[in-house]
């Protein structure tokens, strides 16, 4: 099974910019479909965005399109997840995920209910 750590959370302003990295270990990270999620305190575990084990596809939630970009470097094993003009309401752990070689739709459709495996989450706080 494929273990991930995810890092680069923070405290910033509303506007501002970060950027998460998730490294994996323990498994070829090509083999898998990688996404991002998140939880605010009192709220279920929701969908970010994905990324195709090529990293050719990508996929967002619409509170996020335009503002966060997925992207992975397979030579690095390691998911990023860029996000800028942060808002007060982005606040929450951030957890990367791992699907193992799912076809892209069924990423897409079924989002949280194809990752089998989770980091332990990294803490983005956005000060208004």
């Amino acid at each position: 099974q494929v273990q991930l750590v995810e890092s680069g959370g923070g405290l910033v302003q509303a506007g501002g910019s970060l950027r998460l990295s998730c490294a994996a270990s323990g498994r070829t990270f090509t083999t898998y479909n990688m996404g991002w999620f998140r939880q605010a305190p009192g709220k279920e575990r929701e969908f970010v965005a994905a990324v195709s084990r090529s990293g050719v596809s990508t996929h967002y939630a619409d509170s996020v399109k335009g503002r966060f970009t997925i992207s992975r470097d397979n030579a690095k094993n390691t998911v990023y997840l860029q996000m800028n003009s942060l808002k007060p309401e982005d606040t929450a752990v951030y957890f990367c995920a791992a699907n193992e070689g799912a076809p892209w739709t069924v990423v897409v459709s079924q989002k949280i209910r194809a990752f089998g495996s989770w980091g332990q989450g990294t803490q983005v706080t956005v000060s208004s």
